[in-house]
């Protein structure tokens, strides 16, 4: 039931994500009147006089439509805009991967707690220790890694599943750590975005014979603005679910720790007060 109710509260989040993801791609599709750089561009320039024997029809034809938000930020991003695209895709997928495997019940299940306290409680220590072995969450390669040391004292045990702990534990970090590095690296996209396009400007002001009318100005500007936007729309969530995810990994790290102690414990006790001994099948080190 626990482990039903963790997928379903997973897949609702998810599920809302995604909805806010497409919710914002559609108000990006929507055409802003006043946006893009040939509303600039009309709006900056004097407005010259018609010839007298133009009719005022004429003149509304050759008014600029408006240009949609989404396509002038593609179009004005470029070469940079589109590195920023791909790394938003990986950082989606990052944090979807870590999030499905970062939960409680693939670090800690109810049902391997349950069935492994009845084993060592009914004294069937090698079911205990298969059950361990056969098992493929993060609870049970620490217990698997101490029962197999248990043999020799109570002591090595608990430094077996330790340093299985913190192995399962690096490996989980070295996965959250490219959402870390996408957070650093997405926002020096974007300011190499800003300087390409101020040099555009620039380039422009030195070419030009007079002033340089805004509208000419208007595309380094826009690359310059849009590609610090994107870059601190990557760096942002990026940041945020490395910071979460690392967070909760390390609150069920410390959780398995407290219970698979508190099972190797119980298993001690048991063995102690039963005369029984290890699974006679427990290998002397976990394989990896």
């Amino acid at each position: 039931m626990c482990n039903r109710l963790t997928a379903h509260d997973d897949t609702s989040r998810l599920r809302t994500w995604l909805m806010i993801c497409l919710l914002a791609l559609g108000l990006l599709t929507i055409e802003l009147p006043g946006l893009g750089p040939a509303e600039s561009a009309a709006q900056d320039e004097p407005a010259q006089e018609a010839p007298a024997d133009q009719e005022p029809a004429a003149s509304e034809s050759q008014a600029t439509p408006s240009q949609n938000l989404l396509f002038w930020m593609i179009e004005s991003s470029g070469v940079f805009g589109l590195i920023l695209l791909l790394l938003s895709f990986v950082m989606v997928a990052l944090i979807v991967m870590n999030a499905l495997q970062i939960r409680r019940d693939i670090f800690l299940p109810p049902t391997f707690i349950e069935s492994f306290g009845e084993q060592i409680s009914k004294k069937d220590y090698q079911a205990a220790y298969d059950s361990a072995r056969n098992d493929d969450s993060f609870l049970a390669r620490v217990l698997t890694a101490g029962l197999g040391k248990i043999s020799r004292s109570q002591k090595e045990a608990m430094e077996g599943m330790q340093e299985m702990g913190e192995q399962e534990a690096m490996e989980i970090e070295h996965k959250l750590s490219y959402l870390a590095l996408i957070g650093s690296i997405a926002p020096m996209f974007g300011l190499m975005g800003t300087v390409a396009g101020m040099i555009e400007s620039f380039e422009v002001i030195a070419d030009s014979q007079t002033s340089p009318k805004p509208a000419d100005l208007a595309k380094g500007i826009s690359t310059a603005l849009f590609t610090t936007l994107e870059g601190l729309i990557v760096a942002i969530p990026a940041m945020v679910g490395y910071l979460v995810l690392r967070n909760r990994m390390a609150r069920l790290t410390s959780e398995v720790g407290m219970v698979g102690e508190g099972l190797i414990n119980q298993l001690v006790a048991s063995r102690k007060s039963g005369g029984g001994s290890a699974p006679a099948s427990a290998p002397a080190a976990p394989k990896e």
